[in-house]
Formats: structure tokens, C-alpha cells, sequence
């Protein structure tokens, strides 16, 4: 019977000891507060700027300009449909496919001027 009274002690623990544990909120949200904020720095903002730079490499293409596909179709661009957002890419000598500006991957040379 004193075993049991002893072991239900040591599970409630002391009062005093939960008080002191407690402490400051903000020291005990500190760790996931540097958690996010290294997760930001590391894989949030790369991916945000890496998006922002393929959005103004869509929009700065121009007739001339070589490209790539996602699709791996390499081309020249020979124009521009800014209404539908469509650019028409030679393929090769009179093959022109029409495909999105999204589908871009990369330019490969772009035109001067």
C-alpha cells in the first residue's frame, strides 16, 4: 500500500517544480520560432526568388530569342501572341509549333537588341 502511495507521488510530481518549468511563454515558443525562421531563409526565399527570376525570364522573350521547352522541344522563337500568351517556335525549317509562354524553361541564346 506505501509502494503505491509513493509511486502515485513521483507520477503528480511537486508543485513547486511544474511553477518553475512553466516559466516565460516566449522562451518556450523560442525553438520553433528559430525552426521557421531558418526553414525561411533556407528553402522559402530561394524558391520565391528562383520563381521571380523564371517570371521575368517569360515575360522579357522576344521573337528571335533560342529557348528551350519543359517539354526539352529546342527552338526559335518567330513570334509573339501577347493576347493568348502564346509564342510560335520554329522547330526546324518550316516546322512552327505554338506552345505557352509557362511551358519555357530556359533560353538558351538570346537576341540582340
Amino acid at each position: 500500500m506505501l509502494f503505491l502511495f509513493v509511486s502515485n507521488a513521483h507520477a503528480l510530481g511537486a508543485p513547486a517544480q511544474q511553477g518553475a518549468e512553466a516559466g516565460n511563454p516566449f522562451m518556450n515558443m523560442l525553438p520553433f520560432i528559430l525552426m521557421f525562421v531558418i526553414m525561411y531563409f533556407l528553402l522559402i526565399r530561394p524558391q520565391y526568388k528562383k520563381q521571380k527570376e523564371q517570371q521575368n525570364m517569360i515575360e522579357a522573350l522576344k521573337k528571335g530569342d533560342k529557348i528551350v521547352t519543359s517539354g526539352g522541344m529546342h527552338g526559335q522563337i518567330v513570334g509573339v501572341k501577347e493576347k493568348e500568351g502564346i509564342i510560335v517556335v520554329q522547330v526546324a525549317k518550316d516546322v512552327k509549333v505554338e506552345v505557352s509562354r509557362g511551358s519555357v524553361s530556359r533560353v538558351v541564346e538570346k537576341k540582340d537588341g
